[in-house]
């Protein structure tokens, strides 16, 4: 079986886990414990024990072989004892397990109640405040021989490779003779310090237009992997080259101001702070203007707290925003050919959490998923409300 780790998880991690289906899918999720290693070994170890049990009886329920089931969770129950896992914890850890893909696990900057989960697919939902509550952006450092993405939150901070689908350097976009032009350029550049395109005769005005080829070839390449459409765009890069990326930018919604200086010379810790600082309060800004929103069309088609409507909705990729109250969660079965929903009182054989339906297709539809505590919900009795698209 596969092993995978890591302490970052990006949208692509969770794109991945929303798509595996299998039979026998194991999600469990567990709080570390930072302030000592010998806590973290011993309530750790504990716990996680206690969690293969409760999978190991609900497999037993699920149909599952009975001969194979210590084979199946063999690679958690190596966890319990290696000693190396526990003494490097983080706030948080979610283990994935399939018979497919074998087993992967996240240790992460965010505290995660106890919870198993067995069913045909992966429990998801605790993972989404890692992109609301923190964030989810796109950094993008440009110079004229430097070319790097990035996707970042407040807890995270990971380069998107795209060496493959963009030019990296102005010379692999505008051909042979850039190095004479860029010689020009420069000592254009000397003379005039100041100045953003001073050269010799026509010189400033091909320094642009190679500028916005070379700017037009990595807008098309990153749009391609740039799965979460709405996400913030940060443009890392000299103030002079910022207005004229803007002409050509096809991305939704490209920040409005630039990380100055050339980050080149930033390393990605630099980067990380800079930028989370510079759109941090972006997102507390959208959550608060959803919410007004919300109770502007509270009295509309356009908003929701009946479960029979948002489930579908959320599946049709009609859900603007869903307002999840915090730790609550109901089970049952939706029927989409016949519209039928049928709740349970609790996790059973053959349900689901319906929340955790809602919410992922919510999210991959780029819809925008935020967890409040009971008073903040807009409809305050009822565990989760909807802002339509349309």
């Amino acid at each position: 079986m596969n092993t995978i780790r890591t302490h970052t998880f990006t949208e692509k991690n969770f794109i991945k886990l929303a798509e595996i289906k299998d039979s026998h899918c194991v999600s469990i999720y567990l709080p570390m414990y930072k302030k000592g290693k010998e806590l973290n070994e011993g309530l750790g170890q504990s716990n996680l024990k206690s969690c293969l049990k409760k999978v190991h009886s609900d497999l037993i329920e699920d149909g599952y072989d009975k001969t194979m089931i210590n084979t199946y969770l063999a690679p958690i129950n190596k966890l319990v004892s290696e000693l190396s896992f526990w003494r490097n914890p983080s706030d948080g850890l979610a283990i994935f397990l399939d018979r497919i893909n074998g087993i992967r696990y996240y240790k992460l900057p965010h505290s995660f109640e106890i919870q198993t989960y067995v069913a045909d697919h992966f429990y998801l939902l605790p993972l989404l405040p890692l992109f609301h509550d923190n964030g989810t952006y796109y950094l993008l450092n440009l110079s004229r021989d430097h070319v790097k993405l990035y996707e970042g939150s407040r807890s995270y901070f990971q380069e998107i490779f795209i060496e493959k689908i963009v030019p990296t350097q102005l010379e692999e976009a505008v051909g042979y003779d850039f190095e004479q032009k860029m010689l020009q350029y420069r000592t254009g550049q000397m003379m005039h310090p100041a100045g953003s395109f001073h050269g010799q005769g026509e010189g400033k005005e091909d320094q642009k237009k190679e500028l916005i080829y070379f700017f037009r070839k990595i807008n098309e390449g990153i749009t391609k992997v740039l799965t979460h459409k709405n996400a913030p765009l940060i443009l890392a890069c000299t103030d002079e080259l910022f207005p004229i990326y803007k002409e050509i930018n096809t991305h939704g919604n490209l920040w409005n101001t630039n990380l100055s200086g050339d980050p080149e010379f930033k390393g990605d810790t630099e980067l990380h702070k800079e930028s989370w600082r510079l759109i941090q309060s972006y997102f507390a800004t959208t959550k608060q203007e959803k919410l007004e929103r919300f109770h502007a069309k509270s009295q509309t088609s356009k908003t929701s707290h009946q479960l029979s409507e948002i489930i579908p909705a959320a599946i049709q990729g009609k859900v603007d925003t869903l307002f999840v109250q915090k730790n609550e969660d109901f089970f049952g079965n939706y029927n989409q050919t016949k519209g039928c929903l049928i709740l349970d009182s609790h996790k059973e054989t053959g349900n689901l959490s319906l929340l955790n339906m809602a919410a992922i297709n919510t999210f991959l539809q780029g819809g925008n998923v935020y967890f409040l505590e009971q008073e903040e919900m807009p409809f305050k009795n009822v565990s989760m409300n909807a802002l339509y698209r349309f």
